[in-house]
């Protein structure tokens, strides 16, 4: 397959690495020179310029993919995909070309990294992951196919959604977490450094999305504000209620905010998009040097466990850190076990409270 992909940061490099290591032959562009000479180099000797292809990929944020949908000037035998995390702006003006609009699906890789651009990029980026398939009011069943099959051959699972579904769902799980993280990083801005020096990983989970692309995250937010300000609004009246029964030392309301949270998060579901597992946890004191942690990992593979998730914590000034890993409990007894036998620190095994 011939495959035009315009935009070359994280998603598309990512689309094109992939698609090449299949052996399609691969033409990309992007109007920022630095980016598409890594993209370029990267791709290598799969680079193929053609004078028509099977496919154009759109890979740039949602702005673009409109300008390119009202300027470009597509091969009228070529299938259409985006990639943007808004669907219905999107669909609302391709569908004003109903012959673009019949080869052309709007697609959503639920992949991404903290940091963007080329340099980021990676083949297996998509393995595991949702690809949300939208398909304008013209789309053609055989280009429905074409963009679901596309998403299983990067690995990912594909899934039909209308377009306002799909926004209103991004609102809940992209845009608002998105939002409260940078808010999180906000509150932090003003705290002194002497502070910070204490966080643990609670606080570097809740803020890690807070390092995303600030430029990018301006546009999704203001395309789907809509749906977002609801977002915002049940959050706010959620943290007035708390306020007012801090006020009042309601002792109950206060604990029931915090065990409807802890409801709400296990409705996430587990791997695979499987029904969320109850996890061991198994604590084990480590030196803080290098080496320490692939120790460990070569533990896990001499004894065949499954590392389902790790969390570490460093105390200040410390030579010791913690590492917290989540298992199955059968494989954390059989690592407990492991560990012991070779002079590690294992604490005692802890199912979530």
């Amino acid at each position: 397959m011939k495959v035009e992909i315009v935009g070359c940061g994280l998603i598309g490099t990512s689309i094109a690495l992939a698609l090449a290591q299949n052996e399609h032959e691969i033409w990309v562009a992007d109007s920022n020179p630095r980016n598409l000479q890594l993209a370029q180099d990267l791709i290598g000797e799969k680079l193929v310029e053609s004078a028509q292809y099977d496919l154009t990929l759109i890979a740039t944020p949602v702005p673009a993919i409109i300008k390119i949908i009202h300027e470009k000037n597509f091969n009228k035998s070529s299938k259409v995909i985006d990639i943007g995390g808004i669907k219905s702006e999107v669909i609302n003006e391709v569908e004003k070309f109903p012959d673009l609009a019949s080869k052309y699906i709007s697609t959503h890789p639920m992949a991404g990294r903290e940091s963007s651009g080329p340099e980021n990029a990676r083949a297996d980026l998509f393995q595991g992951r949702a690809w949300i398939v939208t398909p304008t009011k013209y789309s053609e069943l055989a280009c429905i196919d074409f963009a679901s099959n596309l998403g299983k051959e990067l690995g990912a699972t594909s899934y039909l959604l209308g377009a306002k579904e799909h926004d209103q769902a991004m609102a809940a799980i992209s845009h608002l977490p998105q939002i409260l993280s940078s808010l999180m990083g906000n509150l932090l801005y003003d705290e002194t450094q002497s502070s910070l020096e204490f966080a643990g990983q609670g606080l570097r989970d809740i803020s890690r999305l807070a390092d995303s692309n600030a430029q990018m995250w301006r546009d999704l937010i203001l395309l789907n504000k809509a749906e977002v300000l609801l977002r915002i609004e049940n959050a706010l009246k959620l943290l007035a209620n708390l306020q007012a029964d801090l006020k009042n030392d309601n002792r109950e309301n206060v604990e029931n905010f915090f065990q409807s949270g802890k409801e709400g998060r296990s409705k996430i579901p587990g791997k695979h998009g499987a029904r969320a597992r109850d996890y061991s946890y198994l604590p084990i004191v480590i030196d803080d040097k290098p080496g320490q942690l692939a120790r460990i990992f070569d533990e896990c593979a001499i004894c065949q466990v499954n590392i389902e998730d790790l969390s570490i914590e460093h105390s200040p000034n410390q030579d010791t850190g913690l590492i917290t890993l989540a298992l199955s409990h059968d494989d954390a007894k059989r690592l407990t076990h492991q560990l012991n036998e070779n002079g590690w620190r294992v604490h005692e095994i802890r199912k979530p409270s």
